[in-house]
């Protein structure tokens, strides 16, 4: 592989790394070949609580996934990517073409988890289809809420599932681990939970931990969480025609594609995935969607909103795989 492949497999990489994760994970190792690129998951950065069966996971990947073919098409390279059951990786094959300008791809520093109060002014009709389009994937739909009624149950179905995290003391050990209470800490590591990026203010560990230890409860939660659905312009829901890796990636790539053509529109997005991280609660959620046995993927609200901190993300460097 010569320097200028090399140098434009790397740049390919550092824009996958930008993509969502849960919890800010990183979930991802990147193997580069002249011709090739493939993702790989990293399971040494699993969440086994809140996550047990990978979903969320293999979900990020397929975010990893759609930013690297976004950004080879920009750069004069035509990307097919494809999950590989022996390795549950991705394979991104490369291949020249003509370069082609896309939003999305300029979106690719734009985009982040706004976890703040939005303005409650609904989608206008170009808007709303520019993202139930980007949505759509191979197995994979977006069914967008945006009625009053519907997002009131949305929000109840969060405080649901708020409650139910909150008295899994597992639960609350797996997430602050992955907080970060500062700047110094976050820059330290490259990933987690900024406290910031949630709203929190920049405060010495010790004060953090102690805040998580008597501060931190569903009830405050959830009236955090409701009052951010009930100001969301819309909720997206992505949705699954089946329950296996391959379209938990395939529903990342579907919702990183949503997520990039709201920052290009100016729009802001969060996950609110407690409806389908419960089990018992993510069969009530489906029956509430009309979706039948399929499986609800990721809950996403967005609306119009400030700017917040962004999160961090780990050097390119201690990703790839050569």
């Amino acid at each position: 592989m010569n320097f200028a492949t090399r140098s434009r497999n790397v740049h390919l990489v550092s824009c996958a790394t930008k993509a969502a994760s849960s919890h800010n994970t990183q979930p991802w190792q990147f193997r580069i070949e002249a011709e090739r690129i493939t993702v790989l998951p990293d399971l040494s950065r699993r969440c086994p609580v809140v996550d047990p069966d990978d979903h969320h996971l293999f979900a990020s990947l397929g975010c990893a996934a759609e930013n690297l073919s976004l950004a080879a098409r920009a750069n004069g390279l035509e990307a097919s990517p494809g999950f590989m059951e022996a390795t549950s990786g991705i394979q991104v094959d490369l291949a020249q073409s003509s370069r082609a300008d896309d939003a999305l791809y300029a979106a690719i520093d734009l985009r982040q988890c706004s976890r703040c109060r939005y303005d409650g002014t609904p989608l206008v009709a170009g808007e709303r289809r520019l993202l139930e389009a980007a949505g759509v994937g191979e197995g994979v739909a977006v069914v967008l809420l945006d009625g009053r009624g519907q997002l009131e149950r949305v929000a109840e179905y969060v405080a649901a599932g708020n409650s139910a995290q909150f008295a899994d003391p597992a639960w609350r050990a797996e997430l602050r681990e992955w907080i970060r209470f500062n700047s110094r800490s976050a820059r330290a590591s490259g990933d987690g939970l900024y406290g910031p990026v949630m709203g929190s203010p920049d405060v010495p560990d010790w004060v953090g931990r102690l805040f998580m230890r008597f501060a931190f409860s569903a009830a405050a939660q959830n009236r955090k969480d409701i009052e951010h659905v009930r100001s969301s312009s819309a909720v997206a829901v992505f949705v699954s025609e089946a329950d296996d890796r391959r379209h938990w990636v395939e529903a990342g790539r579907s919702y990183e594609r949503f997520a990039l053509q709201a920052a290009a529109l100016d729009l802001r997005t969060a996950f609110i995935n407690q409806p389908v991280e419960v089990p018992e609660l993510r069969s009530q959620f489906a029956a509430f969607l009309g979706i039948g046995p399929r499986r609800p993927d990721l809950v996403v609200r967005v609306g119009r909103g400030p700017r917040t901190p962004r999160s961090f993300r780990r050097p390119v460097e201690d990703v790839i795989l050569w």
